[in-house]
């Protein structure tokens, strides 16, 4: 794995922090633009699958060791998944000798969470 810089979406600019919600208000361009990047990264069965095992993982990282047996894909598919993932900012990773470990950035998943959400005063209104 190459050691270039990666962007995580909705870092730079803040505007991670101030993405509306689902129901309170509508998106701009770019905010649609940065979450759309997001949610096809979340749109393949198997990068969601890797997602939530990274997630889900006491001890909050998992070595690509352990990822790869789960699928019935190979090595380098499942590196490319993994690659589309931290491009989304979702996971990141740290090569340690010869093995590289994956651990989930709860801010993206947070933002995705807090655009998502709904609240009592938006459910009353519908």
């Amino acid at each position: 794995m190459s050691k270039q810089e990666l962007v995580v979406l909705g870092q730079d600019d803040g505007s991670g922090a101030c993405c509306p919600g689902l129901v309170t208000a509508p998106l701009d361009e770019d905010q649609a633009a940065e979450l759309a990047k997001i949610f096809k990264a979340m749109g393949d069965p198997a990068r969601l699958r890797l997602l939530s095992m990274i997630a889900s993982r006491a001890g909050g990282e998992v070595c690509v060791c352990d990822l790869t047996p789960a699928f019935d894909l190979s090595q380098p598919t499942i590196s490319h998944h993994l690659k589309l993932l931290r491009q989304a900012g979702l996971i990141d990773c740290e090569r340690r000798g010869t093995w590289v470990y994956y651990w989930v950035l709860p801010a993206t998943l947070d933002r995705l969470s807090a655009f998502l959400t709904t609240t009592q005063t938006a459910e009353a209104k519908a």
